[in-house]
């Protein structure tokens, strides 16, 4: 065999292959290719995705392409390959961009170049192809695996020198990682953070607010500083890392009052998805007017209201469910045997004299509502499960009454009912 060319100032090695690899190779293509991609997925931490998500379809091509372009140089070694060099620079930038380091991309490659090499060189020993040629087999899948690696670093280069400085981009990168219910493993999360001149904190905080809609809040510098910004919606999220230090979170209420917003509770910083979900709940109740304007809400003092609301449409169906026959009766009616059943599951003793003294009426008129709810219910008022349902309802119809979100009582049939 003739020397192998030099291109850009390396040896190309696979110009020293017989173009036989390259016909017996073909047929094995997919398959080899499917077998490094498991390898890969098994091997480098994170890369276990599923294949159908856009991260594995990315995994799968670029395996692909770097298996087809192998066989490609073994046919035609002195063709220029422009095509491929930037396919494998904009892996590199996608891993910077994503704010994943260049470290579980190397080690794909070199978990891939090991199993091309061994399945490579199987194919040409079975193929019974000239001794000299399977020996340089490992060589040159190495050398193809090392210009490959080295474009994907040049892009990641490119996309960091290009956001030097961009502080924001890579803690708005952070701040959408952290919202995202197990988005990145804690090691994953300490490399975005280092990336982002953030120190992870022990305790954070979100606050939704409605800054877009009413103007925008100008945070004082040591504030912007260290508290995460992230548009979302028509509003913004801010999260405030370890929030009882220096009044972070006191100043930050000064700062928003009178304007749409929820402060989450404080949780380890591992959830702070969950302060952000909690956070934006609540500001839809406040924008409904269900849970208080003007002030910005503590989460922490609702969360009984949030978790209701949130189940709102859940508890309609629940409501028909269980006082479907209360709900078919005549307004007047509905209303003062809904404020009996509510006083009766409410009361220690659930006798007439403690109902009457909650509703301030008679004992004689508590016994006839209580009657009237056994007919409508019977055995159902013992039951634990029907209990919990109904002060279920009762609560979540309470707090939206209160809103003026639905009427006193349901619209009845007109001719449904009874005495009162």
């Amino acid at each position: 065999m003739t020397q192998a060319p030099v291109q850009g100032g390396a040896r190309t090695p696979w110009a020293e292959l017989t173009t036989e690899l390259a016909t017996v190779l073909r047929p094995e293509l997919d398959g080899i290719a499917a077998e490094m991609v498991e390898a890969i997925r098994r091997e480098v931490r994170g890369y276990a995705r599923p294949l159908d998500s856009k991260f594995g379809r990315d995994l799968v091509s670029a395996v692909r392409r770097a298996v087809h372009q192998f066989v490609e140089l073994v046919e035609q070694p002195d063709v220029t390959r422009e095509h491929d060099a930037a396919f494998f620079r904009r892996l590199g930038k996608a891993e910077y961009l994503t704010g994943r380091g260049m470290e579980g991309l190397q080690s794909a490659y070199r978990i891939g170049a090991r199993v091309a090499c061994r399945r490579y060189t199987e194919v040409a020993r079975a193929a019974a192809l000239p001794a000299e040629t399977v020996l340089r087999v490992g060589e040159a899948v190495l050398a193809q695996i090392d210009v490959l690696a080295g474009e994907s670093a040049t892009g990641f280069a490119d996309a960091r020198g290009r956001a030097a400085g961009d502080l924001r981009r890579r803690r708005r990168v952070l701040a959408e990682h952290l919202l995202e219910r197990g988005a990145v493993t804690a090691a994953d999360l300490e490399q975005l953070a280092f990336q982002a001149a953030w120190p992870l904190p022990e305790t954070i905080a979100c606050l939704a607010t409605g800054t877009r809609r009413e103007g925008e809040v100008s945070l004082p510098r040591d504030l912007a500083e260290v508290v995460l910004e992230l548009p979302r919606g028509h509003g913004l999220c801010l999260l405030v890392p370890d929030p009882g230090i220096g009044g972070r979170l006191d100043r930050l209420r000064s700062l928003l009052r009178g304007r749409s917003a929820a402060i989450g509770p404080v949780v380890p910083t591992r959830d702070a998805w969950l302060s952000g979900y909690c956070a934006q709940l609540a500001l839809r109740l406040v924008r409904r007017n269900v849970l208080p304007v003007g002030e910005p809400v503590e989460v922490s003092g609702h969360l009984g209201e949030l978790f209701l609301l949130h189940g709102e449409q859940l508890g309609r169906l629940l409501e028909e469910q269980e006082f479907g026959v209360l709900n078919r009766l005549p307004h007047g009616k509905a209303s003062r045997l809904e404020d009996t059943l509510r006083a009766l599951l409410t009361s220690w003793g659930r006798t007439a004299p403690e109902v009457a003294r909650v509703l301030g009426i008679h004992p004689q008129t508590a016994r006839n509502r209580l009657r009237q709810l056994e007919n409508l219910f019977g055995d159902r008022l013992t039951d634990p499960d029907f209990r919990f349902a109904a002060e279920t309802v009762l609560r979540i119809r309470s707090l939206l009454r209160s809103a003026g979100t639905i009427p006193p009582v349901h619209p009845v049939h007109p001719t449904a009912g009874g005495p009162p």
